[in-house]
């Protein structure tokens, strides 16, 4: 069963801009060289701003495992990583499972 996990990143005020850029430049090209596991990235505009959210889509756990650690292990992707993470406040991960019901991604 397909699971998906949600990474919240709370930007530090004023910084957005900065991490928006870096994902552009940096960031997205570097996750583009992975297996298409993202399902998209979210910005919010009312009510909890200054979050970056994206969803991720894996086969299983040891499918986003696998994902992860490659990733980690790209000198590209973290060449960015140093670069965004004093942009970030804090980060929020959560793993779900899609209901029985509706539409599947």
């Amino acid at each position: 069963m397909a699971i998906y996990e949600m990474r919240t990143y709370q930007a530090i005020v004023g910084k957005m801009g900065e991490i928006v850029e870096l994902y552009k430049t940096l960031g997205y090209p570097a996750i583009e060289r992975h297996p298409k596991k993202l399902v998209g990235y979210f910005i919010g505009d009312i009510g909890a701003l200054h979050q970056l959210i994206h969803i991720w889509k894996f086969e299983d756990d040891a499918d986003r495992r696998a994902f992860w650690a490659a990733l980690f292990a790209d000198e590209q992707f973290m060449a960015f990583a140093q670069k965004v993470r004093p942009l970030v406040a804090s980060q929020e991960n959560k793993l779900m499972m899609a209901a029985p019901w509706g539409p599947t991604v």
